[in-house]
């Protein structure tokens, strides 16, 4: 019995032993296998440090091709370039002195004209009217010019837009409002400085307005469509006055004729 008891107990105290060992065994395993925190964030910054190496060893050289590839910005053109030259020049002034800048160029052109009028006649240089040529080009910078300015600027407020319709109702009022009247302004204007009295400065109309009139109306219609239909309103003037070039020729021609006779 107590052999027995002896055996039994060794054999209890074995099995307790086993058991012992088998939970001091597992609970070490346990805690190898479960890092503490301060470790396990070690370990995760390594592995995050690990993955941003990677990473830029990836991508550095995607980054070096992609500087090397870059493209200078477009040069942009200053506007100073833009605006160089005479034509620049021009342009400025008639945006800063509008009425002005179309007097002075209706001045030169009806000088220029009255010069070539002049010399079409074949008068020689000794006969040279020089008065006639300074009473042309003042009629184009006290007159025209300002007058030019305020009748294209009322055109275009009154038909903005550039159809056929407004370029017709716009060469319609040319030719019956504003065209006979500066003839009229400058038939009598010139009659006047040439000394002729209101009896003579009739009798001239009478016998030019309705003839410059009809050779207006054969030219002018093509010029108001070109200038209504294709040109921007700052600009009017300038192709306006281009154009009354060839016309001023003839009207100063037509304005040098010799007066009209009211003696019975």
């Amino acid at each position: 019995m107590a052999a027995a008891l002896t055996k039994n107990g060794g054999l209890l105290i074995k099995t307790r032993r086993g058991h012992q060992s088998l939970y001091y065994l597992w609970n070490k395993r346990i805690k190898s296998s479960i890092p503490e925190p301060a470790a396990a964030r070690k370990n995760t910054g390594n592995y995050q440090l690990q993955q941003i190496k990677q990473f830029s060893r990836f991508t550095q050289p995607n980054v070096r091709k992609n500087k090397r590839i870059q493209f200078p910005p477009p040069s942009k053109v200053s506007p100073s370039s833009e605006k160089s030259g005479l034509v620049g020049w021009y342009l400025r002034m008639l945006k800063t002195r509008p009425v002005s800048t179309k007097s002075i160029t209706s001045s030169l052109i009806y000088a220029a004209a009255d010069v070539s009028s002049q010399t079409i006649v074949g008068e020689s240089i000794e006969k040279y009217n020089l008065v006639r040529t300074l009473r042309m080009a003042g009629y184009g910078l006290l007159i025209l010019g300002p007058s030019v300015h305020f009748w294209y600027n009322f055109m275009s407020r009154v038909f903005p837009k550039r159809d056929l319709l407004s370029t017709f109702k716009k060469i319609a009022l040319g030719q019956t409002v504003y065209g006979p009247s500066m003839t009229v302004i400058f038939l009598s204007v010139n009659a006047s400085f040439q000394g002729e009295s209101g009896s003579e400065i009739v009798a001239r109309l009478n016998r030019d307005l309705i003839s410059t009139m009809i050779n207006g109306v054969m030219y002018w219609p093509f010029c108001d469509f070109v200038t209504f239909k294709f040109v921007p309103v700052h600009l009017q003037p300038l192709v306006t006055n281009s154009f009354s070039y060839l016309w001023t020729v003839y009207l100063t021609y037509t304005a040098g004729l010799a007066k009209v006779s009211t003696s019975e």
